[in-house]
């Protein structure tokens, strides 16, 4: 048997019995859901998250922009590339247009979606959605209140080197810039 003719555990689909709400938050709310599968009965706390939009602006002198800002719950200083969260139901292109010009204060002429992925699906409901911006025209930075954040722009070679020795470190920034990369010849040796 091939790996992509394995079937299901069961071939109904797991069945929701009861969902009960825990927390309703600004960015993301938590549920407990009781599920039906097969002869088993189980609990799951599930983050619920509306999406993330991911960009990765790329500069006609191939250089990629990205923002260091504080991350509470790692406690310091990340290097990513701009995100933000979707309001419900927001386009994901719609909002990296939006997050593009808001923190790094530019507009594409081009947008080309590169995936999508589920961050944490064991727990969290969050996808994210990412976007290669390229022929870029300066409109000036947009930040919220609580956007505290700086630029900086590196070439694939910098970047790819900095992957390797962990001066970045957030899995959204690394999975982007390695697609991203490779859209212009750059890969991860």
């Amino acid at each position: 048997m091939k790996e992509n003719d394995r079937q299901p555990l069961t071939a109904a689909t797991p069945e929701v019995l009861k969902s009960t709400s825990i927390y309703k938050g600004k960015i993301f709310d938590i549920r407990l859901d009781r599920i039906h599968e097969g002869n088993v009965e189980y609990d799951r706390e599930i983050v619920a998250h509306h999406g993330s939009a991911v960009i990765v602006p790329v500069f006609a002198d191939g250089t990629a922009a990205l923002v260091r800002q504080y991350r509470h719950a790692a406690g310091k200083y990340l290097l990513e590339i701009p995100a933000g969260s979707l309001e419900e139901g927001e386009d994901a292109k719609a909002g990296a247009v939006r997050e593009l010009e808001e923190e790094i204060g530019v507009k594409a002429a081009r947008i080309e979606k590169l995936t999508e992925f589920y961050v944490s699906p064991g727990f969290l409901t969050e996808k994210m959605f990412v976007f290669l911006a390229t022929e870029l025209t300066d409109v000036g930075q947009k930040l919220e209140h609580d956007e505290l954040l700086t630029i900086e722009r590196l070439t694939f070679p910098e970047i790819f080197e900095m992957i390797r020795n962990g001066g970045i470190e957030d899995a959204k920034s690394m999975v982007s810039l390695l697609l991203a990369g490779s859209k212009f010849g750059h890969y991860l040796k």
